[in-house]
């Protein structure tokens, strides 16, 4: 299977789509922040390990403890995916925090920043 094909392509959407439902809805850890979303789902082409993109709303504390959280949870995770969805293996999980979100909006907040000098100097 190729890394970019519609069948890989596929199975990355419904683990991240799947993982986002079970974080949301079953997942009890009270580490884990309200205002945890999957950005993106990468599961290698042999099914055995998936590498999980997630974003965290709040300080750099609360996006640690949610990792940790996470992490602590992921036996229930993938046993709960492993139910959900029907595939040859049930990849073993790896949670990484996906920080582009928090890093675009502080390049957007610079830039309006900039703006907002460059307007009241051209008065």
């Amino acid at each position: 299977m190729r890394k970019n094909s519609l069948k890989s392509t596929m199975i990355n959407s419904e683990v991240m789509k799947t993982v986002s439902e079970i974080i949301r809805g079953e997942v009890k850890d009270p580490r884990v922040a309200p205002m945890t979303s999957v950005t993106d789902a990468e599961v290698t082409t042999d099914l055995k390990y998936a590498t999980i993109y997630v974003s965290v709303l709040g300080d750099e504390e609360q996006s640690k403890k949610t990792l940790l959280g996470l992490k602590s949870s992921s036996g229930f995770i993938r046993k709960e995916l492993a139910r959900r969805l029907n595939l040859r293996n049930t990849p073993e999980l790896k949670f990484v925090l996906d920080e582009s979100l928090a890093y675009g909006m502080k390049m957007d907040k610079l830039i309006d920043e900039v703006i907002k000098k460059d307007e009241r100097g051209n008065e």
